[in-house]
Parts: structure tokens; C-alpha cells; sequence
């Protein structure tokens, strides 16, 4: 078999050369497609490839992907982004695999590591992602009697670990584009819809929250909506409504979630709540709801550092430090 390393890169300068030095030799084509940069990115890949393209940036990363996917020739296309690192350990991996992956294999999977060190918006460490694709598929007629052809493609599941090292977050910029994207009605996929607001809980400013508030409070009354999305709009709306001191919509929004499916998130939005107002006995018993009573639904640290630090102050606050550090040692060991 034989793979094209596929990238879309822009002002990569000080991360692209450790990206390549860690797959060129695995690859037996590296095409760059380039959306734009500044600064020396082009010059680094030339040392790799002649392969270079430039692409307008649209706004839309599938656009410029599927641009860069045109460009490969190879038996497989792997897909890499420049903040991905791929260790020795791993590096004999990948090179096993490219000599005995069965033919009918349409998808590697390859765990992506790392992720809870830069702030993501994931909520775990570690997951299987599609990162190597057949570039021309065989359509194949199965079952021995109303025979069809098979539409679902072969996936394998490999254990090669890339590791995930960025130079900074990104969510700023993806929520920028989530916003264009639901501007006017625009609808996301339930992907992309739950990302938006793992984003929005875990880099949002107020601006992005109050941005959002049109989009989420129409998500909230769609009746085509299923629960889940239908919750995590009301939780949107509860933060949002919380932060900007409107408490009819807080409340019209936290008693929908306590009624349906109360998670850690909307508990500490209650204790940040009562912690704002100076109550702080009700607000420590919302904060240690998150903790201990409840799970998280968006951000894994709505039932773990959150909640400790919400505890540790109020208790603070009531002149009990000692309380407030127990329950947080509590919470640590249980994480």
C-alpha cells in the first residue's frame, strides 16, 4: 500500500517541520495545501514536498479538506493537522500497519492523545478518530441471495496513538465560525451542535455567550429537537442569562433543566447564583450537588475543580475554611 500524507496548514512556521520529521519517511506523498499564510510554512514544506497548493480560505474547513483530499494519488490518504506528533513508539506502529493492513480496509482509526492538557473541547485525554481513508473505494456485492452492495465501509482500529501538541487554543476561533455558521437560522449537525457548546462553556467570554443567546433560545423551542440538545440549550441560556443578571430568564430556564434531567452543570450555575447574591449556605449546597449528586453533561470539570473551588470559597466566606478544603479533597480523590 502506499499513503499521501494530506495537510491544510497556515502560519505553521514554528510546529510544521516537527510534524513532518516525525511521518515524512512513512509517507510516499506529502501534499501541503495552503490557506494563507504569513510567514515561512510554504518554505518549511518545500524541504518535504513539491506539492504545495494554495486555497482561498472560505471560512470552512471541509472546503479547504476535500481541496487537499483532490490532490493526493496514493493508495490511502492520511490526514494530518501540523500540531500532531508521532513518537517513536508509535512511529513502529504505523510503519507495521502500512505492511499488513488488509486490502478491504476502507478506514484506519488511530487514537488521538492528549487532549485535556490544552484545554480542548474534549472532556477525555484519548479517542478513536478516522485519520487514514482509501482513496478510491471498491464497491463489493455481499449476501449470498438479494445480494446488495455494501454501503458500509470496512473500519479498522488501530492502536497507534498520535499525540495531540497544540501552541494554543482554538476555540476563538471556532466560535466565530459557529456563530456565522447559525446566523439567519443556520442549523449544525448534533456533532457539531454539542461542540459549539462545549466551546462556548469552556473558552466563551460574555460576548460569545450573548451572541449566541438568539440561536440557543430558538434551539430551546424547537420541537424537532431531541432532549439532550434541548437541554444543553437551556443550559446555555441559563449561563447566559446568569452572567448578565436577567434572573426571570435564569430561573424560567433552570427549572426546566432541574425538571428534566439535572446535571452538575446546571447545579453549579445554582451556586454561582446564590454565591452572587450572598447567599452562601444555599450556594454551597448547589455546589456540592455538582459534586457529588449529579454528573456533567458538557464540561468535566462542573462536578470536579469547579464545584471544589465554588465550595472552597463560600465556605471561606461563612468562616469555615476547613470545610470548604475537606469537601475539595473529597472531590480530588474521587475524580
Amino acid at each position: 500500500m502506499t499513503i499521501s500524507c494530506v495537510m491544510i496548514v497556515k502560519n505553521e512556521e514554528s510546529i510544521l517541520a516537527r510534524c513532518l520529521d516525525s511521518i515524512s519517511d512513512l509517507m510516499d506523498e506529502i501534499v501541503i495545501v495552503d490557506t494563507g499564510s504569513m510567514d515561512k510554512t510554504k518554505e518549511i514544506a518545500r524541504r518535504y514536498t513539491d506539492k504545495i497548493y494554495d486555497f482561498a480560505w472560505t471560512g470552512d474547513f471541509s472546503d479547504a479538506r476535500n481541496f487537499a483530499f483532490s490532490k493526493a494519488t496514493m493508495d490511502y490518504i492520511y490526514s494530518a493537522d501540523a500540531d500532531e506528533v508521532l513518537d517513536e513508539s508509535n512511529h513502529i506502529k504505523f510503519m507495521a500497519l502500512k505492511t499488513m493492513l488488509p486490502e478491504e480496509v476502507e478506514i484506519v482509526q488511530m487514537r488521538y492523545g492528549n487532549q485535556l492538557q490544552h484545554s480542548t473541547v474534549y472532556n477525555f485525554d484519548e479517542e478513536l478518530r478516522p485519520k487514514m481513508f482509501k482513496r478510491l473505494r471498491q464497491f463489493v456485492w455481499q449476501d449470498p441471495v438479494h445480494e446488495m452492495i455494501r454501503l458500509d465501509p470496512v473500519v479498522y482500529d488501530s492502536d497507534i496513538v498520535i499525540t495531540h501538541l497544540p501552541e494554543a487554543n482554538h476555540g476563538h476561533r471556532d466560535l466565530e465560525i459557529f456563530s456565522k455558521a447559525t446566523s439567519g437560522g443556520g442549523k449544525l449537525s448534533k456533532r457539531l451542535y454539542d461542540m459549539y457548546v462545549r466551546e462556548l462553556f469552556i473558552v466563551g467570554t460574555e460576548d460569545d455567550f450573548r451572541n449566541s443567546l438568539p440561536y440557543f433560545v430558538a434551539c430551546a423551542a424547537d420541537v424537532e429537537m431531541d432532549p439532550d440538545s434541548v437541554n444543553k440549550a437551556c443550559l446555555v441560556i441559563s449561563h447566559t442569562a446568569r452572567i448578565h443578571g436577567d434572573i426571570v430568564l435564569f430561573f424560567k430556564y433552570v427549572t426546566k433543566l432541574m425538571a428534566s434531567d439535572p446535571s452538575s452543570e446546571v447545579c453549579l450555575e445554582l451556586g454561582l447564583f446564590y454565591e452572587r447574591i450572598q447567599d452562601f449556605e444555599e450556594s454551597a449546597i448547589w455546589f456540592y450537588n455538582a459534586a457529588f449528586e449529579t454528573v456533567p453533561s458538557v464540561v468535566i470539570t462542573s462536578s470536579g475543580k469547579d464545584a471544589a473551588e465554588g465550595l472552597i470559597r463560600v465556605y471561606d466566606a461563612m468562616g469555615m475554611p476547613e470545610v470548604g478544603r475537606q469537601f475539595a479533597e473529597d472531590i480530588s480523590q474521587k475524580m
